[in-house]
Parts: C-alpha cells; sequence; structure tokens
C-alpha cells in the first residue's frame, strides 16, 4: 500500500516481518528533515500502534489498540468527547496544550502492527513502520522482552519509544534508553505495595512457592516480591521458571503439593496466569490447609482482562494493578481523568477499559503533549519536555516522569477478585492505593542497576 494511501484511509496494518532487513529509505535522510528521523513535511504525522495482535497477551493488545484509536480520535477533535484532554493538568494547575486539532497542526495517523509477544516479531514491525510508513513515534506492547527490544531499536532509530504495557524493572533500569519512556508501573513497585498487605491478611510466617514466566519480566517480578515478603517474614522454598508459550502448567503444580508451601505466587500475565490459575484450582490448592492454614495463591500483576479470564478462579485473590476504572467513582477526585476516560471508552466500545488500555491512551497524550510544548517533533526536544514532567488529571492522580530514567511515579492499587461480582466488568475490588511515596525508589536501587540512560537520539 502507497503512503498515499495512508493519508487517505489514516489506517495501515503492517506485517510483523515486512519491515525486516530493509534499507534506510530516502525520505528518512537529514536532508530536508530538519535533522531528525521521520520530520513531518506536511499536514499529517504517523504514529506506530505496536501491539500483540496474537500470542499470549493478544486480549490485552485488543484493548490496547482500542484505546490507541480513541486518542487519536480526541487529539484530532473527531471523538463524541474529548476524554481526558478535558481532565489533563500540569503540576502549577494548568491545562494541557493539546486542543483537539492534531499534534502541532498536523492530523495525526496511525499504522499498526502485530508483536505477536515476540521480541524478534516486535523488533521487526516496529523497523518496517518506522522505515516504510514514516512513524515519527512507536508505542505499545504488552510484554516487557519487547517492550525492552522494541526500545533499543527506536534509541538506534532516532524516534522516541512510548512503552506500552511493562512492568519488568528492567524497560527502566538496566536497559533504559533516553529514547525511551515508561508511564506503567514495574516490579519493585507491585513488591513494594504488595507486601506489607500480604503479611497482614495471611500473616508474617509464610512459605512461598514461585512459579515464574522465563523472561525479564517474570525474573524482575519474582526478585520484588521474593525480596519484598522475606524482608516481613516469609521464607521462599522454591522457584520454578515456566517457558512463556506454556499453556498447560499441570506438571509444574504437583510440586507445589509435594513441598511445604503454603502459598504460591503465579508471576504470570495475560494467558499464561489464566491457565496457571486454572490448573492450580483444578489440582484443589485453593482448599488445600497447610499446617493448619489456608493454602494461597498471589498474582502479583493483575488485571481486568486477566480477570475475566480465569472467571470464579479470581476470587479472593490479591495481587497489583497500575488503574483501576473504578478509581475515581470510589475514592474520588485525586484520581480525576478516569471517569472521563471510562465515559469515552464504554461508549465508543461498550464495556469499561483494561489497565493496558489507560496506560496506552495516556502515553499517547503524554507524548502529543510533549510534542506541543517542545515545538517540536525532534525527539531531543521530547525528551527535554517529558523528563521532571509533573502532571496530574490522566487517571492516576499527581505523577511525576522522573529525569534518570524515563519512569513514571504515582500511587499503585492493591486488588483483590470480587467473591460475588455483580456483572462481568466488575470482577476486581480495590483493597488499597499505596502512596507513591511507599513505591519510590533511589536511580541507582540494586534492583536496577546496570546500564545507563545515555543521550538522546533525533536519528538521521
Amino acid at each position: 500500500m502507497s503512503k498515499g494511501n495512508l493519508t487517505r484511509r489514516g489506517v495501515l496494518k503492517t506485517g510483523a516481518v515486512a519491515g525486516a532487513g530493509l534499507a534506510l529509505p530516502t525520505y528518512l535522510s537529514a536532508a530536508g528533515h530538519e535533522g531528525f528521523t521521520n520530520a513531518p513535511t506536511g499536514s499529517t504525522v504517523t504514529l506506530g500502534f505496536n501491539v500483540p495482535q496474537s500470542g499470549p497477551y493478544a486480549d490485552e493488545g485488543a484493548d490496547e489498540l482500542r484505546a490507541y484509536e480513541l486518542a487519536v480520535e480526541h487529539l484530532n477533535g473527531t471523538g463524541a468527547d474529548n476524554g481526558m484532554l478535558e481532565t489533563f493538568k500540569y503540576a502549577d494547575g494548568s491545562g494541557t496544550a493539546l486542543k483537539g486539532n492534531g499534534i502541532l497542526g498536523k492530523k495525526v495517523e496511525f499504522v499498526t502492527g502485530d508483536t505477536q509477544t515476540k521480541s524478534d516479531a516486535a523488533r521487526a514491525s516496529a523497523k518496517s513502520m518506522i522505515e516504510k510508513d514514516g512513524a515519527i513515534m512507536i508505542t505499545g506492547g504488552s510484554s516487557s522482552g519487547v517492550a525492552v527490544a522494541v526500545q533499543a531499536l527506536c534509541q538506534e532509530a532516532g524516534v522516541i519509544f512510548m512503552a506500552g504495557l511493562t512492568h519488568a524493572n528492567d524497560t527502566t533500569g538496566k536497559d533504559k534508553r533516553a529514547n525511551g519512556f515508561r508511564h506503567f508501573f514495574n516490579s519493585y513497585m507491585s513488591g513494594a505495595a504488595l507486601a506489607p498487605i500480604l503479611a497482614a491478611q495471611y500473616g508474617a510466617d509464610r512459605k512461598a512457592y514461585h512459579l515464574t514466566a522465563d523472561y525479564n519480566w517474570g525474573y524482575t517480578t519474582e526478585e520484588a516480591i521474593r525480596s519484598s515478603t522475606e524482608a516481613l517474614g516469609w521464607e521462599t522454598v522454591a522457584t520454578v521458571l515456566t517457558p512463556l508459550t506454556q499453556t498447560d502448567f499441570s506438571s509444574y503444580i504437583t510440586p507445589v503439593l509435594q513441598s511445604d508451601a503454603d502459598v504460591l505466587v503465579l508471576n504470570h500475565y495475560g494467558g499464561n496466569m489464566v491457565n496457571s490459575l486454572t490448573n492450580a484450582v483444578q489440582f484443589g490448592l485453593r482448599e488445600r490447609m497447610v499446617n493448619g492454614r489456608k493454602f494461597e495463591i498471589v498474582v502479583p500483576l493483575y488485571s481486568e482482562l486477566m480477570a475475566r479470564g480465569a472467571g470464579s478462579n479470581i476470587a479472593g485473590i490479591l495481587g497489583s494493578q497500575n488503574w483501576d476504572w473504578k478509581l475515581e467513582n470510589q475514592l474520588g477526585a485525586k484520581y480525576s481523568g478516569t471517569n472521563a476516560f471510562v465515559q469515552s471508552f464504554g461508549t465508543k466500545y461498550g464495556f469499561p477499559p483494561s489497565q493496558a488500555a489507560h496506560t496506552c491512551y495516556v502515553q499517547t497524550l503524554l507524548y502529543a503533549d510533549a510534542v506541543e510544548r517542545a515545538g517540536s517533533f525532534a525527539p531531543c526536544a521530547v525528551v527535554g519536555a517529558l523528563e521532571g514532567f509533573s502532571f496530574d488529571g490522566l487517571g492516576n492522580g499527581p505523577t511525576l516522569y522522573r529525569g534518570e530514567d524515563h519512569q513514571c511515579f504515582k500511587d499503585v492499587v492493591v486488588v483483590r477478585g470480587k467473591e460475588n461480582p455483580e456483572n462481568e466488568f466488575d470482577l476486581v475490588e480495590i483493597v488499597e492505593v499505596t502512596p507513591v511515596e511507599q513505591v519510590t525508589y533511589a536511580p541507582d536501587h540494586p534492583q536496577f542497576a546496570g546500564g545507563a540512560l545515555g543521550t538522546c537520539n533525533n536519528g538521521a
């Protein structure tokens, strides 16, 4: 499909490997393009939405894509309402520079790709969007392995990467990059928020057995939960890695029954978590008694989409989230923007948004706003506008994009599966919102050691 067709339709789906091995096209050269990659010269600007449309995280990817499309409507002023453009505030209380007339007056268009929840496929898809379609910013993903791979590619290419759902410490830790930014919370934050509640509700002398997805997100989540619970008295009796492609976890559950563990921690996400939790319930772990105490299951990283997939198996299970669609209704105006987004999303799609949808929508607005404030699409100008940027009204309360590592700092939501849900979209209840001060850490914290942010890259 030609670039002309892209402009006419406003959306083009690129194949996951379509851009592999492409030579750098002439329109990416510095000549005539203001010295940075894919500098827009016409009346439009193209964003690249790279999401898992297949693989174990496809449900999250579908919701991310819905949110991206909604964000584009709001940026262009073509939606049924203005969504979070009405609530987005700066630290001084003033409103966003976004006015619903595109970005710097240019109509926003987009291309999409399928990461397949695979790093190589995600890089190939992002490469195609940059080199073939002229995307000036890449965003998306529901896997930290994907996020790290695509973030590195964007750093090399000289475009901004606004990470989607990525929870591993590595994304803004050892693999951080100057051209990359993460709004989503991380593994350390989950541990810091969850551990005190786990100890209070289940006791300080528990024995935990970890099943962990075998990639960087699983490793850092296991480390965060293990270190934070051990600090409060828990003992870790076993840690076992499971393939990301695993669908039947029965063989991993049997050894849990043979151990003296009284807690199973599922460091799994998406379809992996739905399947492993289902197997655990089938093996009777929810009814199991160990040393006179009820066996418990913990899911460190939660989502409403996972709860829907797990059904009644999720009831009573604790975990953490980046955001919840009920925050403003239940906890008040501190979390303003939540209702505006839920209203917009619900009107367009007929159901509430997930945390994956929320973080992707917010990242799109944050990028567009940074361009407006900088007065330029140049990546280094955008970096300067986002580093140390404090904002509010996007659903999480007051939030900081820290300059040292490009990690957002905000409150963390601790949730539990509802025992008696009223409908299929209200499966999770908010247990507590952990204040940002409790989940903040130094940039050189050991769980984030190694690597360097480096300097921004304008590319061409």
